[in-house]
Order: structure tokens, then sequence, then C-alpha cells
């Protein structure tokens, strides 16, 4: 942790500075968690250990709950388990996520103290528990959480204080970390980082977090890598400069991002682009032809539509009804389009949701029209190295190639290269795919200038041998926008 100092924010409180110079993609430190835990929804299909997505998983014989890739997985993950394993038994029956959480703090804390490495800056009782900021109905469900832990702890561990123990739920409350599985692409559970923590918020900021599992090994458990966030600069941070992540989706407008801020986080963002209100009129704009643009009560009536069928839209895709799914959204589009700008945020949930679901139907055509509409409003809304938009360059690069498009496909996969080699790092297994389509694509590139011809001969023919794997389904909706941090629904 050298490079970094803690100091006084100005209007933040405690934050953390560089303390040297950083250019983008420096690594400017990484942490492992105190703790985490796999969320209640996914226990049966997610490893415990390396928090990795299996078919098959072998659970554990004892308190039936936690569920492993193999006896090194399960090896592994034996110190964070081994009480929660008797506790669970002994309780007989299993506390949610962040119960759970919370006794693994705990119990990792009484076998190590405050201080568990070197490189810890800051201890768990320094960190803000924000329980006075709490509404009824959260504090309602806070002392429910409570309650049940106190049954659920047992009473041969060391016996906690209820303030103590209070505000460790508060600080996983609003400094929870959401882990994601090993590519990256889902959120499977939650854990603590205490030096994350004091990283502030910037609604444009300066750094970005991933998570990265590094090697887990099915040969031998000492090869094991821990669970670890890396904190990554996204261009040159100046020496004694604020180190800054967004907690939540530049997407948002700078109003919404304020109230879930408020919410969910206790503070009022002042950053410059909630203060001048900076891309939304961008995110809400008209679309202008000829220089005509459509009058304000034509944009207004096209929002209000489009906001309406993205909800019958959802309600759909939740159900697992695809073909209509596509059937309201061209609908939408269809009187939509000519009036919303490229960059109007219902728009481009729209085209990014149809995008997705032609992929998974296999009509790549249509997938790769969406996906780079897509694309191209996202390079006008988000940070140039943003890794959301890293990653939706990624999926119209697949789309585009899907559809035979080899050079719009190509361009699409090196600007998500570019961008993950920043935000992910050359090491992350998501970068390493990506590297690898690069290089499929840029072979197949050299052929289709060399004769298209021939190269569409040749790909239609190892279609036909191996035709193309389905895709994955379409995830819930509540997978589109994640905040940065973990909260409890």
């Amino acid at each position: 942790m050298e490079n970094v100092a803690i100091f006084d924010s100005p209007g933040k409180g405690r934050g953390l500075k560089a303390s040297k110079e950083f250019w983008a993609g420096d690594v400017i430190f990484s942490e492992p968690s105190i703790a985490a835990v796999v969320f209640d929804s996914l226990a049966e299909r997610i490893c415990h250990s390396c928090f990795r997505t299996q078919d098959k998983l072998q659970r554990c014989g004892q308190c039936k709950f936690a569920h492993y890739c193999d006896r090194t997985c399960q090896r592994a993950g034996w110190a964070e388990h081994k009480q929660e394993c008797a506790s669970i038994k002994s309780y007989g029956k299993v506390p949610n996520e962040n119960i759970r959480l919370v006794a693994r703090i705990l119990w990792r804390l009484d076998k190590e103290g405050s201080m568990m490495s070197d490189m810890q800056i800051v201890t768990l009782e320094e960190l803000e528990d924000h329980i006075s900021d709490m509404q009824e109905d959260e504090l309602k469900d806070f002392k429910v959480d409570i309650h049940n832990y106190l049954d659920y702890w047992p009473r041969t561990s060391k016996q906690h204080t209820i303030d103590d123990i209070s505000h460790i739920f508060g600080v996983i409350n609003c400094n929870g970390f959401t882990v994601s599985d090993q590519k990256g692409l889902q959120a499977v559970g939650v854990g603590l980082f205490p030096n994350l923590c004091m990283v502030n918020h910037n609604c444009w900021p300066n750094c970005t977090v991933i998570l990265n599992h590094g090697n887990q090994s099915a040969v031998n458990t000492m090869f094991h890598s821990q669970r670890r966030i890396e904190l990554r600069s996204l261009g040159k941070i100046e020496e004694g400069e604020e180190l800054t992540v967004s907690y939540v989706d530049f997407m948002n407008l700078s109003e919404e991002r304020r109230r879930l801020l408020k919410t969910q986080y206790f503070f009022d963002c002042t950053c410059e682009h909630c203060n001048n209100h900076i891309k939304d009129d961008l995110k809400m704009g008209g679309r202008e032809v000829d220089g005509v643009k459509p009058t304000e009560e034509q944009v207004k009536e096209a929002t209000d539509y489009c906001f309406e069928m993205m909800d019958k839209m959802d309600k759909a895709r939740l159900n697992g009804n695809y073909h209509e799914v596509v059937k309201i959204s061209k609908e939408c589009l269809e009187k939509t389009e000519p009036v919303l700008s490229d960059t109007h945020i219902y728009q481009l949930r729209m085209w990014s949701t149809l995008s997705e679901v032609q992929a998974y139907l296999q009509y790549f055509d249509d997938a790769a029209d969406y996906s780079r509409k897509m694309v191209e409003g996202y390079m006008k809304l988000y940070h140039p190295n943003n890794a959301a938009l890293g990653m939706a360059a990624m999926r119209a690069g697949v789309t585009h190639w899907q559809a035979g498009e080899i050079e719009i496909g190509h361009g699409m996969v090196c600007k998500a290269y570019a961008i993950l080699m920043i935000t992910h790092g050359p090491l992350h297994p998501i970068t390493k795919d990506l590297e690898a389509m690069r290089m499929q694509t840029e072979m197949e590139l050299r052929m289709f200038k060399q004769n298209e011809y021939v190269y569409h001969s040749m790909r239609e023919a190892a279609l036909k041998n191996k035709p193309m794997a389905m895709m994955h389904e379409p995830r819930s909706v509540e997978e589109g926008i994640k905040n940065l941090f973990h909260r409890k629904k």
C-alpha cells in the first residue's frame, strides 16, 4: 500500500490519494477479501471457495450447504467454512448471506485481530456503519438480522457486544463489495475489502475496481490464489491526486445518481458531472435530422412511451418469452427511433436488450445492427476506458463475427481489447479470452481481404460441420446495471 496515502478529502471525510504518478492500466493496489460468501440464491450453483460457476458441484458432507468444485477447492475454503459448517449444523438451518458474512468476519477478527495483514491500512472499527442514517424500514430488517445472528452464533465462540455486531452489519450494508464469478460476468456473492472502503466516489472517476480470482488449481490447494480486487487507473493520475471510483452507473441521469447515492450510501454527490448535469441533455435528447430537432413535447411523449414499453419488455424477458421481447421492442423502436437521439438512455437499453435476445435466438444480423448502435451511443456517454463500454464492444464484436461481418467484428474486438487491457489487465480470464478472439478475427480478416469468396465458402462449410452453439440465455433485468458496492435488497 505504499502507492497510496490516507488524507482528509474536502467535503467527503477520509479518502485515499496517490503517493506517486500512475498511468492508464496501472494497478494502484490489490487486496484480498477479509471474508466473502456466495449469494443465497446461487448457493448450489457457485463454488463457495473459488466462486466459479460449475455444472456439477460437490456438497459439504457435514452441513449439506456449502458446494465446491472438488476436494482441492473444499480444502482451500476450509479455513473460512470450518466454524460456519458446525454452526449451520447446530442451528439447523442456513442464515442469510449478510448473517453468514458477518459471522465469517467476526470469526476471523477473533482469530487474527483487527489488523490481519501488513497491507491493511484501516481497521473495521474505523469504517463508517451509517446506522444512524438508516430509515425506519431498513432498521427493522437490520434488527431482524441481528436477532437471527444471535441465535446462529455458537455459544462456544467468543461473545461480542450488540454494538460491535451492529457495527459490522452496518459496515457490510454500505461497504460490502459485489463479488463476481471467474469471468467477471455475473454477480455471485458479497465480500468485504477494508482498504477499498477508503476510496471515495466520483461519477467520472479516475480508477476502476475489478475482481481477479487469479489462477485456481485443481491439483493442489497451495496454488489457489485468494479472491482479490485490483484498483486500476483509468488514465494519468498525478502524485497527490485523490483516487476515486464510481459507486453507481454513469448511465443514470445526475438526479437519479444523486438519489441512489443518498439512499444507498448516505451522502450528497457534489461532483462536477452532478452539479452541472453533464451529458443529461444527451441521455434524454431528441434526434436531430438536417438541423431540425423534435419539440420537447414530442421527445417527452416518445420517452414516456419507451418507458411504458420497457416495462412490458422486462416482464416478457423475465418470463423467458423472447419472441415477445423482440415484438415489443421493435414496435417501440419503430415509433421512438425517429424522435429520440442515439444517446437516449431508454433507447440504448432497448438496443442492448434486443441485441442480446436476437443473438440468443440466432438472428445475428439484427443482433449485430442493434449492438453497433448500442456501442456508438455508449461511446458518446461513457468514459473512453469504462469497463461497461469495453464489455459492450466485446459483445458487439462477437455478434458481428457471428453475422459474418468480419471487418466490423474485428474492429469491435480490438476496441474492447484495448479497453479491457486497462480495466481488467492482461492476466484477467476475460482479457485472455478476448485476446484469443482478437487473434482469431485478425486471421479471418486476412483471409477475407485475400479472397472474399473463398473466406465465405470456408466459413459456411465450417458452420455446417460445426453449427454455432446457442448463446447463453439472457439474464434477468436485475443483472443489467449493477452498483459497485453490494446492497441487501
